[in-house]
């Protein structure tokens, strides 16, 4: 990858800084951390990670309503964090992208179940 000439050089003991993410990179990033901003939206992209739901099922598990999930999900497959597929009269729903299952995984490797943040794992040095 070519290097950036308008970067600045590092300062001594940090790192140079290749290229930097354009304009359109971040704002492409917030509006999708922005999307995922959402709880319910977060479990249900969680869910989905971990297998293929249809809407019923997913409004159970989240507690929420099927008009309300669908909106979600509307939003979800629009912004390309979840596709859909037809299985006879219902659309199952998956994340087939493997950077969103690996930022969800992260995240949730990073809060611990009591909101706090988990403990980094240990280093081998």
């Amino acid at each position: 990858m070519p290097k950036n000439p308008a970067l600045p050089a590092a300062e001594p003991g940090l790192p140079r800084l290749d290229a930097e993410p354009t304009e359109a990179q971040l704002a492409a990033a917030a509006a999708t951390f922005a999307l995922l901003a959402s709880p319910p939206r977060l479990h249900l992209v969680w869910l989905i990670t971990h297998g293929s739901y249809d809407v019923g099922t997913l409004a159970k598990r989240v507690g929420i309503s099927i008009a309300t999930v669908s909106q979600h999900l509307s939003k979800l497959r629009l912004a390309g964090v979840i596709t859909a597929r037809r299985d006879g009269r219902r659309h199952l729903y998956t994340v087939d992208d493997p950077h969103v299952v690996a930022l969800v995984e992260q995240i949730f490797d990073h809060i611990a179940p009591d909101g706090t943040l988990a403990p980094d794992p240990p280093q081998e040095r």
